[in-house]
């Protein structure tokens, strides 16, 4: 593909259309815990469909349905439910729709509490769940025979590996699995899997939805039988409601969305390039260097991805220490840029998670490229990338 992102024509007009705001020319937040009902024949026609019917905030207020609509209409999704983290929406999917006996799917460099998820309560409710490669076709095609749900990431966490989302679609219709992506690194701007065939799409909402980090909000989109199961088993269970307030920030947040995205999209590129062509740098996982991602969905890049040093885990800590414009946190997606030491996802306490499972190194660093000028962005990393050139090691280790 060519550095020029494309965005759908019409998401511009979807995010700034905002229906049902009695002529408000921004919906309201609709601040309150319960509705009340002038009688009980009302009340019993809301208690015939609580999943539509404003009751109780736990269950559907109107500016979380807002921000609900407005995602599905992007993710060309029929229904979505709105959460008050991205672990809330995906442990609501995975927990609404498998049962004690069935299999899980999922791909190797998962985000890490999904992983956790996957490996410590889903496993206590007897549920198996099989990690494959998820750039292996093969691989994945036999796996899933017997399976309930194949889990997908593209790009995966801290590898950037892109999948063949419309190939992995069919593989898992055949099998007669259900397919559910976690599609926060593109976002709806830059990949739409439900168009690749894909029946379930959930996003950490705090990261490129929201795009101001003031949020923790997830969502998870796409067919409406199986966004009704989720309501139906685990969504009130659970108790993981979005806020409205958050919902409204979400919604504000969304109309910069294809701007944000382009902006990401060019600068992540631009330093991902020059970061590839420093001697100091010994690797960098970014999907637009290289044979690029035809025919996988993707039709533009975020702002986030990975590079290692040829100075091993002491280089990363000393770059990242010396960084001042690009700070050190453990999220992204938001308009500053951030820099997180995989060597700090290795240390946590009693903790496993896929960083160990499946050989993430301790010499990376992930970049998140926020909003800020990209001349001053590289004078950053240049600036704390030039003591690492007189110590260059041996090329470090491939990552499985």
């Amino acid at each position: 593909m060519t550095t020029d992102p494309q965005i759908p024509a019409d998401f511009a007009t979807l995010l700034a259309d905002d229906a049902d705001t009695g002529g408000a020319a921004v919906p309201p937040i609709v601040q309150t815990s319960l509705f009340t009902f002038d009688s009980v024949d009302a009340m019993e026609a809301a208690f015939r469909a609580p999943d539509r019917t404003p009751i109780y905030t736990r269950g559907v207020n109107p500016t979380v349905r807002a921000f609900e609509r407005k995602l599905a209409a992007l993710e060309r999704a029929e229904d979505a439910r709105g959460f008050a983290s991205g672990m809330g929406a995906i442990s609501a999917t995975l927990l609404g729709l498998l049962r004690t006996g069935d299999r899980l799917v999922c791909v190797r460099h998962v985000y890490p509490d999904a992983y956790r998820l996957m490996t410590g309560l889903v496993d206590r409710m007897g549920i198996e769940t099989t990690f494959v490669d998820g750039t292996d076709l093969s691989a994945v095609r036999g796996a899933l025979p017997g399976a309930r749900l194949l889990y997908l990431e593209s790009p995966t966490s801290l590898t950037f590996d892109v999948l063949d989302l419309p190939a992995l679609a069919g593989i898992a219709r055949e099998a007669g699995a259900i397919s559910v992506i976690d599609n926060s690194w593109a976002s709806p701007a830059f990949q739409r899997p439900i168009e690749a065939g894909i029946d379930l799409v959930v996003h950490s909402a705090s990261k490129y939805l929201s795009g101001h980090s003031d949020t923790v909000a997830g969502v998870v989109c796409g067919r409406a039988d199986l966004i009704t199961e989720i309501n139906r088993v685990a969504y009130a269970s659970l108790g993981a409601k979005l806020s409205p307030f958050d919902a409204w920030l979400l919604v504000r947040g969304m109309r910069t969305l294809p701007m944000r995205m382009r902006r990401h999209h060019a600068s992540g590129l631009a330093i991902a390039g020059r970061l590839a062509a420093h001697p100091a740098v010994a690797e960098v996982r970014h999907p637009g260097l290289g044979g690029g991602a035809n025919g996988t969905g993707l039709s533009g890049w975020s702002g986030l991805f990975s590079f290692r040093l040829h100075g091993g885990a002491a280089a990363a800590r000393q770059l990242c220490d010396r960084l001042g414009l690009i700070r050190l946190g453990v999220s992204w997606g938001g308009h500053e840029s951030l820099a997180f030491p995989t060597q700090l996802g290795l240390i946590q306490p009693g903790l496993t998670n896929s960083f160990h499972a499946f050989g993430v190194p301790d010499d990376m660093v992930r970049l998140s490229i926020g909003l800020e000028d990209v001349e001053d962005l590289w004078r950053d990393l240049e600036a704390a990338l030039e003591p690492l050139e007189a110590s260059q090691e041996v090329q470090p280790e491939p990552i499985d």
